[in-house]
């Protein structure tokens, strides 16, 4: 067998969090090119049935919506066995929802600093660990959180405290789950993008005079494409990253380089 081949995830299940649009709709894609029966869950279920018929009929791939705050171990617990239940097993999760709310630390509610905490770090936690315990009982499993360049780096112009405090806390967990599970059978592993011309992004008004500064700063001169997280995550869920653990895949454009 090449390595195309082994690539591939045929008949692997996974469950991608924020899969409705954005980074978890193109890396739930690839997910589905590759083979894989996937679960689309968000908050919004709409966008997320959506999403999930649409990879059904472009793909032909098993898909399911699942609605689940991440914040709600209840609902997240939920959300898990019902994936485990649908697919008979659990092989990779990618656990990918987050916010980012970008204002003054001296003026930041508490309000706001624990709403990015707990969806992006806590709701983080929340998933890895229900998953983990389905994929230790299987004795298998790989788990891949989403960070950000914002963990190595304070971004600027844009004040945004919570936001880099909550991904930087991603990535210790990475690693600390790595090394918790790593004799067990399961993998965690984190990405962390730079900026990512979503729909979302590249649609708003405010961010457009950003968009024009971070360009101007980066090495690449671009924003990068959701489609360019996509092998990393495959790599990751697949069957030829079995020594891959506790690691951080920096995928920025060479922006934290200097």
């Amino acid at each position: 067998m090449g390595i195309i081949e082994k690539m591939r995830l045929d008949n692997k299940s996974i469950f991608v969090t924020g899969g409705a649009r954005g980074i978890g709709k193109s890396v739930a894609t690839a997910f589905c090119e590759a083979g894989a029966n996937v679960a689309v869950v968000d908050v919004d279920i709409r966008t997320a049935q959506e999403t999930a018929d649409w990879l059904r009929e472009t793909t032909g791939s098993d898909t399911m919506a699942f609605q689940a705050d991440v914040t709600n171990p209840d609902q997240v617990d939920d959300m898990v066995t019902a994936v485990t239940e649908k697919y008979r097993k659990l092989d990779a999760a990618f656990c990918n929802a987050g916010i980012c709310i970008n204002e003054p630390a001296e003026l930041m509610s508490f309000e706001h600093w624990k709403k990015v905490i707990d969806t992006n770090l806590t709701g983080v936690f929340l998933t890895a660990r229900a998953a983990g315990k389905v994929m230790l009982k299987q004795g298998y499993g790989s788990i891949i959180n989403t960070a950000s360049m914002s963990a190595h780096i304070v971004n600027v112009p844009q004040p945004q405290c919570a936001y880099n405090a909550s991904k930087a806390g991603v990535i210790q967990l990475t690693k600390s789950l790595a090394v918790e599970w790593a004799k067990r059978g399961v993998r965690v592993n984190c990405i962390s993008p730079g900026y990512i011309g979503t729909d979302l992004t590249l649609s708003s008004e405010t961010l457009k005079p950003l968009i024009a500064q971070w360009n101007a700063m980066a090495p690449m001169g671009r924003l990068g494409k959701p489609e360019e997280l996509q092998s990393v995550c495959v790599y990751l869920a697949g069957d030829t990253s079995t020594f891959t653990t506790g690691s951080d895949f920096v995928i920025d454009g060479a922006f934290t380089s200097f």
